[in-house]
């Protein structure tokens, strides 16, 4: 088999050729805008009513140690119920937050304290939706073939957003403050839930005999650390996220400190990574299955964590913008790589839960980079902080390809036997 094959616009864009995944296509690529202009509008937010790295790092704490925690449940909860009901009732909690933080600054009654309890707040709630949305991918396209061209078809929605919400989000915020921002994004949320009605579910019958909650806990974290191909991968997941991940909470210190410039300099640095992140994005989409990904996930972790490093000793802007393309591009390849090897490989009757590890791993992991990270630079500065972190990231990808031929052997199994089952119902 190979990961080649058909090229061209329709085959890119095969994922969108079943309903649902065209309604969740759309409804996320408005409601991700939204969500991009929330993201640098806070950062900016805290660190102008605070002028704290320290205190960037616990917002970003409060909205990501709740994967740590609750993913595992979360997963658990997503096997055994209905991962589209999940996901409503996540995105209307996701709008009541930012209509309330909207509603805090622009009445000009936030505090700090508001700020980390919503940020808490929205962490519980991504804790479960984030499991839950991963795992309804393949309920949507009702294909494990398209499975990973859906999956970069996400990672394009998520960064098309990155490329115009954080440009928007510092021209606003320079005009009129960050509670337009909250505002819109309260509004965005609409879309994604109108989007999430308007599909035609048909409800899943009989299935395995459900076990004591605790048991198939221990039973998802089991299979995750006996199957080597997932250990390695949630593995490097963990140190990526403590080690690289961080450096976006950093981004208003590097905007104002280092590069000297304001919100509208934040925005087009983040802009700037998710062009790069879109390029992947699309790179991932043009490929037909998950072989050969165990090798692009280590080179382009390599790229990177020596974008970081780069980006650690650049003083103009300009340069700096072009170094967070590679930044960006290096970023979404490994994460989108790893989240599809994982599916292709994965039993189905533990989806929901391994997809709760990933999201402990790559998201449950980065509260605590943020809160080294946001420490670390009130005492020896940002530009050292992403520095060291670019480092381990190499040394991470090095770890990962040492390994990786246990991955290969794995999808390369997984593909042939989907094959097989493919021909036989044929």
């Amino acid at each position: 088999m190979s990961s080649e094959g058909p090229k061209g616009i329709k085959f890119m864009f095969r994922a969108l050729a079943y309903r649902n995944y065209r309604y969740f296509f759309i409804g996320q690529g408005v409601s991700l805008i939204g969500t991009w202009m929330q993201q640098v509008a806070l950062g900016w937010l805290v660190y102008r009513l605070t002028n704290s790295p320290f205190l960037l790092g616990a917002v970003a704490f409060c909205a990501q140690i709740p994967s740590f925690v609750v993913s595992p449940f979360a997963g658990l909860v997503a096997d055994r119920y209905s991962k589209y009901r999940i996901m409503i009732v996540t995105q209307t909690l996701s709008l009541i937050q930012a209509t309330a933080l909207a509603a805090l600054v622009l009445t000009g009654a936030v505090h700090i304290y508001h700020i980390l309890f919503l940020a808490l707040f929205i962490g519980i709630v991504n804790s479960f939706d984030i499991p839950a949305r991963q795992s309804f991918v393949i309920e949507m396209v009702e294909s494990k073939d398209v499975l990973p061209n859906a999956i970069a078809l996400n990672s394009s929605i998520f960064n098309g957003a990155r490329l115009i919400g954080p440009s928007v989000a510092g021209a606003l915020i320079a005009r009129f403050g960050e509670g337009v921002c909250f505002s819109l994004n309260a509004a965005s949320y609409i879309a994604v839930i109108a989007s999430l009605l308007m599909m035609k579910i048909v409800p899943k019958t009989g299935g395995a005999v459900k076990k004591h909650a605790f048991s198939e806990l221990k039973e998802g974290f089991f299979y995750v650390y006996d199957f080597i191909p997932i250990r390695i991968i949630i593995l490097f997941l963990v140190m990526m996220s403590i080690a690289g991940m961080p450096y976006v909470v950093l981004m208003p210190v590097f905007s104002r400190d280092i590069l000297h410039g304001n919100s509208v300099t934040l925005g087009h640095l983040m802009s700037s990574a998710g062009v790069g992140a879109l390029a992947g994005a699309i790179f991932l989409a043009s490929r037909k299955n998950a072989l050969g990904l165990a090798r692009i996930v280590p080179a382009t972790a390599s790229v990177f964590g020596m974008g970081l490093v780069a980006f650690s000793m650049s003083r103009t802007v300009w340069l700096s913008m072009l170094i967070m393309v590679f930044i960006g591009f290096g970023m979404i390849v490994q994460i989108a790589s790893c989240n599809t090897l994982i599916q292709t490989i994965v039993d189905d009757d533990k989806r929901g839960r391994v997809m709760s590890i990933y999201t402990m791993a790559f998201i449950g992991m980065s509260p605590f980079g943020s809160l080294i990270s946001g420490s670390a630079a009130s005492k020896i500065g940002a530009p050292a902080v992403l520095f060291i972190g670019g480092i381990m990231c190499v040394v991470a990808s090095a770890l990962f390809a040492s390994r990786s031929v246990y991955i290969r052997r794995a999808v390369r199994k997984s593909l042939s036997r989907k094959s097989i089952e493919k021909t036989v119902n044929n």
